[in-house]
């Protein structure tokens, strides 16, 4: 069926091609809504459900509750980071044979994944973050350390 043409719609697909970081609804609305100001919260969210639902923009649902949305539809998958919430696109070779061991063990037939990859990004590794804090984030701290000299 053919969708009737919206300059509201457009305006959101050219923000989102314009992006890589996975804005959320809130970040979409609050950039569209400076070229357009009249633009309602509402509007977004119905334009981005449309969007998605037409697998024209592409909807993460990473575990945090809050949807974001990426441009890019081809198949690639995502690194999210447990210290400062950024989520990056992650370039990496075919990991499709997932698919073969995951359905060794299940009686069924597996047609597709979605693969998500959580730790904490180079720059926070970088930063500390205050990682010293918790004995956790000291962990992923000697885990960033380690990864920087090679061991």
């Amino acid at each position: 069926m053919a969708l009737k043409h919206s300059r509201q719609r457009e305006l959101i697909k050219e923000f989102l091609m314009t992006r890589k970081d996975h804005p959320t609804a809130d970040e979409v609305y609050r950039n569209v809504r400076q070229r357009s100001p009249n633009i309602s919260l509402g509007t977004v969210y119905r334009n981005l459900s449309l969007l998605s639902d037409r697998r024209e923009i592409r909807r993460l649902r990473l575990g945090d509750g809050v949807d974001r949305f990426d441009a890019d539809v081809s198949e690639h998958h995502h690194f999210v980071c447990g210290k400062c919430g950024k989520v990056t696109d992650l370039v990496m070779d075919d990991i499709d044979g997932v698919v073969e061991v995951a359905g060794a063990h299940f009686d069924g037939e597996i047609t597709g994944y979605v693969a998500h990859f959580y730790g904490i990004c180079g720059e926070c590794c970088r930063e500390g973050r205050g990682i010293a804090r918790q004995t956790a984030a000291a962990k992923d701290m000697i885990r960033c350390r380690s990864a920087e000299s090679g061991g």
